[in-house]
């Protein structure tokens, strides 16, 4: 018990003397919780960091092999002829990979200019029907070869979006070849684009695929995070594509939602905002449109 009655200079002093041990106790309890979070996030992003580079090493190493063998065995032409099909096969080879590999550069950088802030998208209006026919006619014959269904439907009336029409392409090319490479023979691919009610417009794409649990999702949504990082992973890829579709289609003023469960295969839902939206959006922020 305080001796003293209530409010004197001694009760007083103890009571300042315990709120000061107190807020010290609480404070130091907060710094270890702190640095305890700390040295975790620390640990997250150097095993991300580390993992991406030997994913890199091993995406980039892939197509630069492939490059290197090819092209030596045509520049050994004079001394060791080979048949004009032969010929023709290994610079299509050379030209596959070299595509690859300018695809993993373009994802680095995109990525990078995003995160820093200096990515522009180039305003303007898009028939977003056309983009669709264009990127699934690209899929078709990888789904054909892999025995899976691809199908587009996006209604009888044209669709319209404002928007960056290369870039909107690149992240439905994304998507498609996403959900094309983790969907096994005999499953299926569906594009649905249509417009809503308040004129934003809905594209859902939707596979039969291997599918993924909560967790697995937050990763493959991460910059450089792949749901299985090991080399021996059944599908190839760099990590970026789901992360760089999602900011692009956020630059856009929309939303990309993934709903998944194992098993039971994945459906990638894509919002763009209503034009009215999307121009108050605009100018609140002070994007100008891309000059060039």
């Amino acid at each position: 018990m305080l001796g003293g009655p209530i409010g004197s200079g001694k009760t007083n002093s103890l009571m300042g003397s315990y709120s000061l041990k107190l807020g010290e106790a609480v404070l130091r309890s907060r710094t270890r919780n702190a640095q305890k979070s700390a040295r975790i996030e620390a640990d997250i992003a150097n095993r991300i960091k580390s993992e991406f580079i030997s994913n890199m090493s091993h995406e980039l190493r892939t197509p630069l092999n492939t490059v290197i063998g090819f092209s030596k065995l045509l520049a050994d032409h004079d001394r060791r002829p080979l048949p004009q099909k032969d010929i023709v096969e290994y610079a299509q080879l050379i030209q596959d990979a070299s595509s690859n590999l300018l695809t993993i550069i373009n994802d680095i950088l995109d990525i990078s200019k995003i995160q820093s802030g200096h990515f522009r998208l180039n305003w303007q209006e898009a028939n977003l029907d056309e983009i669709l026919e264009s990127v699934t006619s690209q899929y078709r014959m990888l789904a054909d070869e892999a025995g899976i269904a691809l199908d587009l439907d996006y209604g009888e009336r044209a669709i319209v979006i404002r928007g960056d029409a290369q870039k909107v392409r690149q992240v439905f090319g994304n998507l498609v070849g996403n959900a094309i490479k983790f969907t096994e023979r005999g499953g299926n691919v569906v594009v649905s684009a249509r417009e809503m009610a308040d004129e934003s417009i809905k594209v859902v794409i939707a596979d039969t695929g291997v599918g993924m649990d909560m967790q697995e999702i937050d990763v493959a949504l991460s910059p450089f995070g792949q749901v299985d990082g090991k080399r021996t992973r059944w599908r190839e890829g760099t990590g970026l594509g789901l992360p760089i579709a999602k900011a692009l289609i956020e630059l856009h003023g929309g939303t990309l939602v993934i709903e998944s469960a194992k098993g039971s295969g994945t459906t990638v839902c894509v919002t763009f905002p209503p034009p009215s939206m999307l121009e108050m959006m605009r100018h609140d922020l002070g994007l100008k449109p891309k000059r060039g």
